[in-house]
This record gives C-alpha cells, sequence and structure tokens, in this order.
C-alpha cells in the first residue's frame, strides 16, 4: 500500500483546509429536520457499513487507521484546533471545567452519534477532535464512543486509538454519577432531551458538561416553530436554558458547526423548577 505523508495534506495556517466542508451558505438544506444546523452535503465516499459487518479485515483496518492517523494530523495543525485549545483556556470556559471537576483529577469523555468513520468525512474529524482533546488536555480520561453505525471495522480502529465503543445503545439515558463530558456532535434533540431527563437534579447536572448542538438555537426553533410536539421532546432543553451556561465554539467548518460548550450552574431559586419539570415525567 501507498503511504501517503502527513505533510502533503497540511495547509499554511492562513489559509481555510483544503477539501473541508467551510459553510457559506445558511440556507442550504439540512441533514435532518430537527437539527438548527447545516448537515453534511458530503457524499460518502463508501457505502455506509452494515451493522452485520463481523469479520475482521486487516487490510480495511489498516486502511481505515492510516486515513484517521492523517486526520489528526490535520486537526491537529489547523487554525480551527489552535483557536479551540486557546477558547478552553480561557476564564470563560476554564472556570466551568474546574468548578465541574470539583477537584477530581478527571473527567470521562463519552461521545454519542459520532456516525461512520469510514464513510464520512465529518465524523473523522469530530473523532479527531475528541482524540487531540484526550491528548491535550491533562483533566480528560477514558472516552467511550457509542453510535449504532459502528462498524466492526471502525470499533477495532478506535480502539485502536485509545476509545472503548460501547455495545449497548443507552439512547443518552446516562446517568452521571461522576463528572462526565458529554461530546455530541450534531446529535438530534430527544438525545439531549433523554439525558438531561435522567439528570434531572442538583446532583447530577452539576456532574455534566456537554460540548454539542447549541442549546439556544434549540430554544430559538422551538419558540419560532410553537409545535407542541416539538415543544414537548425538548421540554427538559428549554427548562435547562435558565441555569445554563453555554459558550459558542467558532468554526466554519461544517463538522464543527453551531457547536457550543453547556455547563449547569444551578441555584437555590432553580430547584423548584427541577422539581416541576420532574414532578411531570
Amino acid at each position: 500500500m501507498d503511504r501517503i505523508s502527513a505533510e502533503s495534506i497540511t495547509l499554511g495556517k492562513s489559509s481555510p483546509i483544503e477539501g473541508w466542508t467551510v459553510v457559506m451558505n445558511r440556507r442550504k438544506k439540512r441533514r435532518n429536520k430537527d437539527l438548527p444546523k447545516s448537515g453534511n452535503p458530503n457524499p460518502p465516499e463508501v457505502q455506509p457499513a452494515s451493522v452485520v459487518d463481523l469479520e475482521v479485515n486487516p487490510e480495511r483496518e489498516s486502511r481505515l487507521l492510516q486515513k484517521m492517523m492523517l486526520y489528526i494530523k490535520k486537526v491537529e495543525t489547523s487554525d480551527f484546533y489552535s483557536t479551540f485549545i486557546h477558547q478552553i483556556g480561557s476564564p470563560e470556559v476554564q472556570n466551568s471545567i474546574l468548578r465541574d471537576l470539583n477537584g477530581e483529577s478527571k473527567m470521562k469523555m463519552v461521545i454519542y452519534g459520532i456516525g461512520s468513520i469510514e464513510s464520512y468525512e465529518s465524523p473523522r474529524l469530530q473523532l479527531s477532535l475528541a482524540i487531540l482533546m484526550k491528548k491535550s488536555l491533562g483533566w480528560i480520561g477514558d472516552v467511550e464512543v457509542f453510535d449504532p453505525i459502528i462498524s466492526l471495522t471502525e470499533s477495532r480502529v478506535m480502539e485502536t486509538l485509545g476509545c472503548s465503543v460501547l455495545s449497548v445503545n443507552e439512547e443518552g439515558r446516562r446517568e452521571a454519577v461522576e463528572k462526565v463530558l458529554f461530546f455530541m456532535p450534531h446529535c438530534d434533540s430527544d438525545l439531549y432531551d433523554h439525558l438531561l431527563e435522567t439528570n434531572w437534579g442538583l446532583e447530577k447536572l452539576k456532574n455534566i458538561i456537554i460540548l454539542g448542538n447549541s442549546f439556544e438555537k434549540y430554544e430559538q426553533h422551538a419558540l419560532l416553530m410553537r409545535n407542541p410536539d416539538t415543544l414537548n421532546s425538548r421540554k427538559h432543553i428549554l427548562a435547562a436554558m435558565k441555569f445554563t451556561k453555554e459558550v459558542k465554539i467558532n468554526s466554519v467548518l461544517d463538522a464543527f458547526h453551531d457547536l457550543s460548550w453547556h455547563s449547569f450552574h444551578i441555584i437555590h431559586t432553580h430547584l423548584l423548577q427541577l422539581s416541576s419539570i420532574q414532578s411531570v415525567n
């Protein structure tokens, strides 16, 4: 197999990254009507892997691993990543992280809805970002990944890259009994609402940081649509807005478009609201 050097895809800092999808027109068709963001216009490079992909294929794994290593290098040397890491070090984000760590040295990262890293570019970029975060940030511990379409080949490559692939679909209902960073790039709002519902209480919500779709955009979209079903499916997202600290990530790359940091700062005046929403469930 011909080996491609990482240098052959690394561009200068002053220019956009060649081959990456840059969001220029916010009016373009969205991948999912539920998401307040632009979708992935890239056609699949290969057919999405079947869930019955049960045979080990070393050559296929090697190709995908090599591709992922190139993408990790591509993200690491990009202007986006430099800006992203700088933002994490800012008081606005750092204060939330240190508060949520509460003296603990590590925070587990759980990744939901990553998609097929073999078929699409955006999942490769998103997984690359997660791997680089673990490499660069001392407070990130174990990394767990789940998407129902992850194939055996993709699973083995992710494990080689240091991730644990979950075998059970939690549907976002992970109970945060310890500090957890949930990385949920471009997931449906139902998944966020399930996560908030499962942890709807003072002790559990303070254990959560979410790096995912902008809750503010969800709120704007829901209030604009005024659809009862939409409002009900996002009731925990909308209720949480009063005590959610959201910090937007600036990126023109489609893979990271409309993502924000979310942490939950609950004070005594919010406890009644927490109890009120919980009593409806």
